[in-house]
Parts: structure tokens; C-alpha cells; sequence
């Protein structure tokens, strides 16, 4: 994949930024990239062998200590050398490795920048990795999800954004409609007599196939929503129904305390729990049903607004009991398609009938798998989670992809009407369909579109 150098749209200077986590650890780095790395490496870092960092090769790390102006030492350890463009960023980069630990890392900074560097912006040392032309905006954004994921499958899918395979699918999709918008303005330059016949027939035929590149990347849009922002699953249910009990058991140890007491939980517990690679939210809440209580009426408000917001809502109902009205009523309200019910107690005997659910005794282990299947399978609607983990869109690109599909289908709408008159009105839409497709890897970019992307990243990446 050709990635065009955007060197000459900035004038770079030198930045420096803390590149590990805060708080105490075995290694902390501090990053410099700039065109005054040399000098100010020389003057913070002095090598045991003597030789200084400006002279080291590409590659090569020097063991030695760091420094203040006047000779004081802050710290031992190593700096190593990364020369433009075989960087990060594809400029000269230093990086500073100390001990770990907050104060020490502050110090190393503070020299850093006294001695000529400025503070690094969020996502900076990424944001020149793209201007330099070393990456597209949906590798930066691959990063950004791969530091990010809260699961295997998630850090796979982002690990394949990031080393390009999306962006690839994109750049096909970019050229075909490129080479739909070149011939199609190639006809604008003939009489219509001059033209073959079929060369209408062959520009809408390729347009119809790039149609169907854009919905196969459309559709995996599901799934990504799912790998990168995960799913928040509410457990309701009215009290001693065994909401709590649920909750422990999906974690595999005692969350949530449990008791006979009806109202137990009176405010929502949450947790993170990872199903088939999807990173979900569980919440537990205050059992639903009619109080004079304030503190429990409050919590079965928040259960209820967490119910409406979920991406999934497990029901929980006491089989051995009648079906209570109350019950029956919130049932009837559920959204099959982000519901799941679970009929509790069955070890007991089950009382109830009509109401289809998964059957469980939780308090033995019963029905868990069913009801980890259940969930998986309402979650997983319009996403192929059962396919190897592979890069998937994001809200960003949906968007933009959507809008180029428009576009795109208004010149092909015009293309059926007239061709021939409407060849030019059919060109514009295409031209616009393409400036959308170029936000999404950085062929076409502005500096709010730049600040919207890296502004989400942590200073030192």
C-alpha cells in the first residue's frame, strides 16, 4: 500500500513526552522525535564508553547515565537510537530508558525540555507517524484500538487494522471509483457518436461491483461496534428473583452479596466480563417492584434507566413461583431482540408456564452455559463472531462509507436517467463520493479531522 509522504505540509520541531504508564515499574522511557534530538540527547545522556548519542548508529543503544547541566546524576540506564526515517515517527528519535517510577520519569522530562524540546500533544508521535507517511489514519486508528482492547479478539482485530489489511480494502474500494470517475470524464471529451457502445455498460457494471465492496465493509460495522466499545448487559428482575447470584456466577467469585432478604441490592453493581470475545459491562441491579422505601425506589429508577440502555437485558424470573403480574407486565415490554429471560429456581419445581426463557437453577450451576449461549447469540445479531477475529470498521468510517454510498448511488441514479446528459452531474457526485472515502485512510484530510482523531490518544504515543 502507497502511503504519499505529507512531510512538506508541516514544519516539524522537537517534542518529548513520557511513553509509559504513570506510577512506579521496572522500566519508564521518555520519547524525543525531532529535528534537535542529537543535541539535546548530548547534552541529558552521557554514555559510559564516551561516545556520544549523536554518533551512534541506527539501531544501538548506549548504557550510561543521565544528567543535569552542571554534571548532577538523575538516573542510569539506556538510550536508544532510531534514525529517520527507520522511526515511529520517521523522524530521529531518542528514547531515554530509566527506572520506573513517576519522580524519576518527571526528571528525565524536565531536562528534555530545558534543554530545547516541547511538551508533546496527545497522540503527537502518532499524528507525525501519518503526516511522515508512514501510516493511514485507519492504521493510527488500529493503534489507538490495539492499546485500547479489552480482549483477545478485539486486540487481534486491531492488530490487523493496524499492519494495514483495512486500509487495503479501502484503497480498492477508493480505486475502483477513481477509475468510474476517470472514464466516465473520458466520455465528456467525445462526441457521442465516437463512443463504443457498450462503454456506458461497462462503467456502470464497475460501479455495481464497488457497491458491493462498500456493503461488505458496511456490514462488518457490528461487530467492530461491539469488539471496540463492548456491550452493557443489565440484569433486572424483581427482588429474590437471584440477580446477584447471576452476577457471581458469570464472574466466578462472590461480587455481589447475596441474601434471602428481598432488597438487598439497592444501588447497581458493575463489573467487566468477557464473552466470546466480546468485552461486556454487567450490571446488577435493585430488584423491580412497588416500594414506599426512598432509598429502594431510587434503586429501582437507576434499574430501570440502565434497562432502557442496555445493550442487552437478562430478566430474571422466579420459576417456582406463579408468574407474578408485575412480571408478566415488565415481560411483555422487553425488546426480544435485546432480551434474554431467565426462568431461576426450576430445582424447585417450575410453576410457571407460557413464558419461554432459558431454565436454570443458579445456585447450582444450572443453565449457565444455555444462558451464556443465549446471550452471545442475541449480542452477536448482524456480527460474524464466529468467523477468525479480522479488522472491522469503525463508527468513523460507517459514516463516511455511508455518505460516499450516497453519493455514489445518486450518480448511478443519474446515470440510469440519461447517460449521455448526465455524465457530468454524475461525475460531481462521484467526485464527492471519493473525497469521503479519502477521510477515512488520509488521502483527504483537514486539521479537525487530524485533532478529532488524535486528541483520543494518551501524551507519549
Amino acid at each position: 500500500m502507497a502511503i504519499i509522504p505529507r512531510m512538506s505540509l508541516y514544519d516539524p520541531d522537537t517534542i518529548t513526552a513520557i511513553a509509559t504508564p504513570p506510577g512506579e515499574g521496572g522500566v519508564g522511557v521518555v520519547r524525543i522525535s525531532g529535528p534537535d534530538v542529537w543535541s539535546i540527547a548530548d547534552v541529558i545522556f552521557k554514555a559510559l564508553d564516551q561516545v556520544p548519542v549523536s554518533k551512534r548508529a541506527h539501531g544501538t543503544f548506549a548504557y550510561g547515565k543521565v544528567v543535569e547541566p552542571d554534571g548532577t546524576e538523575i538516573d542510569t540506564g539506556l538510550a536508544l537510537v532510531m534514525r529517520a526515517p527507520k522511526s515511529y515517527t520517521c523522524e530521529d528519535v531518542v528514547e531515554i530508558q530509566g527506572h520506573g517510577g513517576a519522580v524519576g520519569m518527571r526528571r528525565i522530562l524536565r531536562l528534555a525540555l530545558e534543554a530545547g524540546a516541547r511538551m508533546a500533544e496527545p497522540g503527537e508521535f502518532t499524528k507525525r507517524a501519518f503526516l511522515n507517511g508512514r501510516i493511514d489514519l485507519v492504521q493510527a486508528e488500529g493503534i489507538f484500538d490495539l492499546i485500547r482492547a479489552r480482549s483477545d479478539r478485539a486486540a487481534s482485530a486491531a492488530l490487523e487494522q493496524m499492519e494495514g489489511r483495512l486500509s487495503t480494502v479501502f484503497d480498492g474500494v477508493y480505486e475502483a471509483f477513481l477509475e468510474v470517475a476517470a472514464n466516465l470524464e473520458t466520455t465528456l471529451d467525445f462526441v457521442e457518436d465516437e463512443l463504443p457502445d457498450d462503454v456506458f455498460a461497462g462503467i456502470a457494471e464497475l460501479m455495481d461491483q464497488t457497491f458491493e465492496q462498500l456493503e461488505e465493509l458496511l456490514d462488518t460495522w457490528d461487530e467492530g461496534r461491539l469488539l471496540r466499545e463492548g456491550a452493557r448487559v443489565v440484569i433486572l428482575g424483581r427482588p429474590n428473583a437471584g440477580k446477584s447470584t447471576l452476577l457471581n456466577a458469570l464472574l466466578g467469585f462472590d461480587r455481589a452479596i447475596v441474601s434471602s432478604t428481598a432488597g438487598t441490592t439497592r444501588d447497581t453493581i458493575e463489573e467487566g466480563f468477557v464473552l466470546n470475545g466480546i468485552p461486556l459491562r454487567v450490571i446488577d441491579t435493585a430488584g423491580l417492584r412497588e416500594t414506599d422505601c426512598e432509598i429502594e425506589a431510587e434503586g429501582v429508577r437507576r434499574a430501570e434507566a440502565h434497562g432502557a440502555e442496555a445493550n442487552l437485558a437478562i430478566y430474571l424470573v422466579d420459576a417456582s413461583q406463579p408468574l407474578h403480574a408485575e412480571d408478566r407486565e415488565r415481560l411483555e415490554k422487553l425488546d426480544p431482540k435485546k432480551s434474554v429471560v431467565l426462568l431461576n429456581k426450576v430445582d424447585q419445581g417450575k410453576a410457571i408456564e407460557g413464558v419461554a426463557g432459558v431454565d436454570a437453577s443458579l445456585i447450582h450451576g444450572q443453565g449457565l452455559d444455555e444462558l451464556k449461549r443465549a446471550m452471545a447469540a442475541t449480542l452477536e445479531q448482524g456480527a460474524d463472531l464466529a468467523a477468525p477475529p479480522h479488522a472491522v470498521i469503525s463508527e468513523r468510517h460507517r459514516h463516511l462509507l455511508i455518505q460516499s454510498r450516497m453519493e455514489a448511488k445518486q450518480a448511478r441514479a443519474f446515470l440510469n436517467q440519461n447517460v449521455e446528459e448526465n455524465a457530468v452531474l454524475a461525475t460531481e457526485h462521484l467526485r464527492a463520493a471519493l473525497d469521503y472515502l479519502g477521510q477515512v485512510t488520509g488521502r483527504v484530510y483537514h486539521d479537525e479531522l487530524l485533532d478529532s482523531i488524535f486528541s483520543r490518544f494518551c501524551i507519549g504515543k
